[in-house]
């Protein structure tokens, strides 16, 4: 009967947490379409309207080489090359910018605004990847655990006999401002002078990329009126890469929080079950509460 009972505790944990899984996914579409499809229509018919002007001003064009034209853009653009400017523009493939784009690859955030062309090169990015996204979370798991031990440093130090736990807590919110301002603060300062963003895109784009999401509408290093150093966007990728390892571990505490919150409001502790998590805590009482991902 017990058991009975735990199983049907975990399945009601379950279905609640698919249902609210669901509902977010709804809430965000109904929000997203209710912010931008005014928006995008408004944008359409401007473009519409601009094709009508531009032929207008041009009588030797006619619809239909308009739309071609726009049609070899699309596709250039697609490509990864850049419609503004000329020829003299530096190239997407150049060491600095594959040094990028293999960072891309590895660490899943996928921009889109560069891709392979050649039949070779898209064999070799699914090989690559193929390799190259599990190496990339061993990678980033090892540099997570190695913080992960620091953080338990401080736990275990912090709760010796005659300290307070409010050292805890400061230490804690010493790490989460730390690199707070490391990974999204003082970036988008430096996107925002470099790139030409506002502040706000440059916090936007540094958000995007290091949670992996990665839109591609907004990319460093890709402007072709800018003149970047050499190293820019090498830089870049070592920054996503440590970035990637300090937003995992808070979206993994977040997770952790929401699981706890969530079932201690919708699943009432047995007696029986609470006493016997009581008594093991109790025998281990100086078992570490940060869990390092195996």
């Amino acid at each position: 009967m017990p058991h009975l009972t735990v199983c049907n505790r975990q399945l009601s944990w379950t279905l609640t947490l698919v249902l609210g899984y669901l509902f977010y996914l709804l809430l965000g579409a109904m929000v997203f379409q209710l912010l931008e499809k005014q928006a995008e229509a408004k944008t359409r018919d401007q473009f519409q309207m601009e094709k009508l002007k531009f032929l207008q001003n041009y009588t030797c064009l006619d619809r239909q080489a308009l739309e071609q034209f726009v049609q070899v853009i699309m596709e250039a653009w697609e490509k990864g090359v850049n419609p503004e400017g000329n020829s003299t523009n530096p190239s997407n493939w150049d060491f600095s910018n594959s040094f990028f784009f293999a960072g891309t690859v590895v660490t899943t955030i996928g921009y889109g605004n560069l891709a392979p062309s050649t039949v070779a090169g898209q064999v070799f990015c699914v090989f690559y990847a193929l390799f190259g996204v599990p190496l990339n979370l061993a990678f980033l798991n090892q540099l997570g655990k190695g913080l992960t031990v620091h953080l338990i440093n401080l736990e275990t130090w912090v709760h010796k006999p005659g300290r307070a736990r409010m050292v805890q807590t400061l230490t804690m919110g010493f790490f989460l401002m730390v690199g707070t301002l490391l990974f999204l603060v003082f970036p988008p300062m430096i996107f925002s002078y470099v790139e030409g963003w506002s502040y706000g895109e440059g916090f936007y784009f540094t958000f995007i990329t290091l949670s992996t999401i990665g839109f591609g509408d907004y990319v460093v290093g890709t402007d072709p009126n800018k003149h970047y150093i050499s190293v820019y966007r090498s830089l870049a990728a070592i920054w996503i890469v440590f970035g990637l390892v300090w937003l995992a571990l808070i979206f993994n505490l977040g997770a952790d929080l929401m699981e706890k919150f969530l079932r201690l409001n919708w699943q009432k502790p047995d007696p029986g079950t609470a006493e016997t998590t009581a008594t093991k805590l109790e025998d281990s009482p100086d078992q570490p509460r940060i869990h390092i991902p195996s």
